[in-house]
């Protein structure tokens, strides 16, 4: 599957959604987003099971304002609704390979039960999903 632009009004439908998603964001005038784009795509074309997602961060500022994006490109991991990872950098393909395998191999059960525990520690509601 190719690349999905992702915007504010579809943003939370996607990476909200079940499933692994990568989020790439990027900008036109970025040297390094342009580096990386071709290999994002080439990814997205690999693994049909994972959605892969663009923010423009010029065209969603306030996307990018919601995240926190300082340094572009980020690539942000999100499986089942839980943001797994979120680093600045372009990636080579080897090296998103080896995340990609990472982040399949994350048991999302016991990624739920920290997530229980830390809320329950603090106090905080749990979500419910």
């Amino acid at each position: 599957m190719a690349t999905v632009e992702l915007t504010q009004e579809n943003f939370n439908e996607v990476v909200g959604s079940d499933g692994l998603i990568l989020v790439d964001f990027w900008a036109e005038w970025c040297g390094p987003c342009k580096m990386f784009g071709p290999v994002f795509e080439k990814s997205s074309e690999q693994h049909t099971d994972i959605t892969f997602g663009k923010v423009d961060t010029e065209a969603q500022v306030e996307l990018a304002q919601a995240f926190d994006i300082r340094s572009i490109p980020t690539l942000m991991a999100v499986r089942d609704g839980v943001v797994l990872y979120s680093q600045p950098g372009a990636l080579p393909a080897a090296n998103l390979e080896d995340l990609i395998g990472q982040l399949r191999a994350v048991d999302m059960e016991d990624v739920r039960a920290q997530i229980a525990a830390h809320e329950a520690e603090h106090g905080a509601e749990p979500h419910a999903h």
